[in-house]
């Protein structure tokens, strides 16, 4: 037997450009056969909902009024629901699983974190961090960063990317050896289209997909096969040269293109 999850997910409530509450998007879940949902709502160096000038302890709790929405729904009607965020650097962007909202409240830093302080606060926090959509390049964004040294693997297939994002998504993971997730990067239900992750076992916590991605337990992407074929002759911009950051955060420019 295997359990679906949605891993990339905002609500209406929690981001700017959600569209759906928590409760629409779990119903929505529920009724395609997925077991749960992980609620990752822009944070606030991102497209967030949340007033950023209220006191740190009234915009966290108003952050989490997107999960809340979902998990009361989902625990109604039988669907898993998991918290994580969405923060935003220079345009590359990072799914953190595994803070509870009284982490979050006794540490107002976090939102001024460093990716390097990201990764190890997380991680002493005994959570985890995913690069999302890394080669996806928008009109916000300046240039493609790859935080190899600051997630514990990648997205690699978000509904919301161009498919060309999707299949040098998949290269860059390959050749690094990386763990590789699935998310719809969804903020409407119903979706046209649903990525996710099969797991072998059900999620009884947001520890338990932390310990996976930290334990590097398989995990099978929910994609359609077609997304991550390179088409015949392909030549990319110089919008969408990569560059590496390095350990001091600073952009890198690689040789490669990750379309072979």
């Amino acid at each position: 037997m295997s359990f679906l999850y949605e891993t990339h997910l905002h609500t209406c409530l929690g981001s700017a450009c959600g569209k759906s509450t928590g409760k629409e998007h779990a119903r929505y879940y529920k009724s395609i056969g997925y077991t749960g949902v992980i609620m990752t709502d822009h944070f606030f160096r991102g497209n967030t909902a949340v007033d950023r000038s209220l006191p740190w302890e009234e915009r966290i709790d108003l952050f989490w009024r997107g999960y809340e929405d979902a998990k009361e729904e989902g625990d109604r009607i039988g669907l898993d629901v998991f918290f994580g965020l969405e923060q935003n650097f220079a345009g590359d962007e990072y799914l953190v699983y595994g803070l509870t909202k009284e982490y979050m409240k006794a540490h107002p830093e976090m939102e001024h974190w460093t990716r390097r302080q990201q990764l190890e606060e997380v991680h002493r926090a005994g959570g985890c961090v995913i690069q999302a959509h890394p080669f996806r390049m928008r009109a916000y964004m300046s240039r493609i960063r790859l935080g190899l040294l600051f997630s514990d693997g990648i997205e690699a297939a978000n509904f919301g990317n161009d498919a060309i994002d999707d299949a040098r998504a998949l290269r860059y993971g390959r050749e690094y050896g990386l763990v590789m997730t699935a998310g719809s990067d969804n903020h409407h239900s119903p979706s046209p289209e649903v990525y996710g992750v099969e797991l072998q076992k059900r999620l009884t916590t947001i520890g338990d997909y932390v310990r996976i991605i930290q334990d590097r337990d398989p995990i099978h992407i929910i994609v359609p096969p077609e997304r991550f074929e390179i088409p015949s002759g392909v030549v990319l911009d110089d919008r969408h040269k990569a560059y590496m950051l390095d350990e001091n955060e600073q952009d890198v420019p690689t040789a490669k293109e990750w379309i072979d």
